[in-house]
């Protein structure tokens, strides 16, 4: 069994506790997922069975998400599972005044993860630290927010912002609402969260445990073959001899390219059938096709 899932993990799970389900429903201990989901958070989870794991870095990096950002109110985790630091009712704040502070938010930025994630720090968890009282200081990250779109606008004593934003990868959503609630001034902390397309996924598409248990006990789960996931990727064609020595691991040169250029490609027979990922290199007298991740055994 191998292949890819579009999962949409549900609140309260871990992403952990997804894969601990998926391994016994597939009666198979070799699945990984690309992109951890908090607990408080639902939506897309790409999953990755079988040989397709090693798939999993040559995903797209894009993600997509639903925030719902509350103002007047800021916690410990940057969202509403922490402890409650400052609360107070700010109905003076009006949608005008959100929308002026939103675009210093959109490009590329130095961001400060929460204190509550993740991020390894000298070997540990910042989580784990975090829990045990020990201060350390959060190294910034670069991120890159490619759009923030407003959704809907909830005025009050703590008014709620609806917000779709469009990142790359290791961008905290988190992060984003507590950092707009500093530039307006009131505080703010993320009240939700919805993934909607991550590794080139999508919601609409997305399946749950229980429609997966379903499938599998009527005989009728299919995982997404590696080649239809990889599609951002350039399609090499290698004719049967070059396909069967890239397949055993050596490198093949080419003096002169017919075939797209990029950094990785998708590596298929003359058949049509994917092979696997290869590294495109740059030589002074043409291009090495230098085998990464051999999916297909034999040429």
């Amino acid at each position: 069994m191998d292949g890819f899932l579009n999962l949409n993990k549900p609140l309260g799970m871990t992403s952990h506790d997804c894969i601990s389900r998926l391994r016994r429903l597939l009666k198979t201990k070799k699945i990984g997922h690309a992109g951890t989901l908090d607990p408080a958070a639902d939506g897309v989870l790409p999953i990755a069975v079988g040989r397709a794991t090693r798939l999993l870095q040559f995903l797209p990096t894009g993600k997509a998400y639903c925030a719902i950002v509350r103002f007047g109110v800021t916690t410990n985790t940057d969202d509403l599972e922490g402890e409650i630091l400052t609360q107070q009712a700010v109905p003076q704040l009006t949608l005008d005044g959100v929308q002026a502070a939103i675009p210093q938010f959109i490009g590329t930025m130095q961001q400060i993860p929460p204190a509550f994630s993740a991020i390894q720090v000298q070997g540990q968890r910042l989580y784990d630290l975090a829990r045990s009282g020990k201060a350390v200081d959060v190294p910034m990250r670069t991120v890159e927010v490619s759009a923030i779109e407003l959704l809907a606008w909830r005025g009050g004593e703590f008014p709620e912002i609806d917000l779709a934003v469009a990142c790359g990868g290791g961008t905290y959503i988190r992060a984003i609402a507590r950092d707009l609630g500093q530039a307006v001034g009131t505080g703010a902390t993320l009240a939700g969260l919805t993934r909607t397309a991550s590794g080139g996924f999508d919601l609409a598409a997305s399946v749950t445990l229980e429609t997966i248990a379903q499938q599998v006990e009527a005989h009728e789960f299919h995982l997404v073959p590696p080649e239809q996931v990889l599609q951002h990727l350039p399609v090499w064609c290698l004719e049967p001899e070059l396909a069967r020595r890239w397949c055993l691991g050596q490198r093949i040169f080419f003096p002169e390219v017919t075939q797209p250029i990029a950094d990785w490609v998708r590596i298929h027979a003359e058949t049509g059938k994917f092979l696997g990922v290869s590294q495109l290199e740059t030589q002074e007298d043409g291009w090495l096709l230098r085998p990464t991740m051999v999916y297909e055994p034999q040429g």
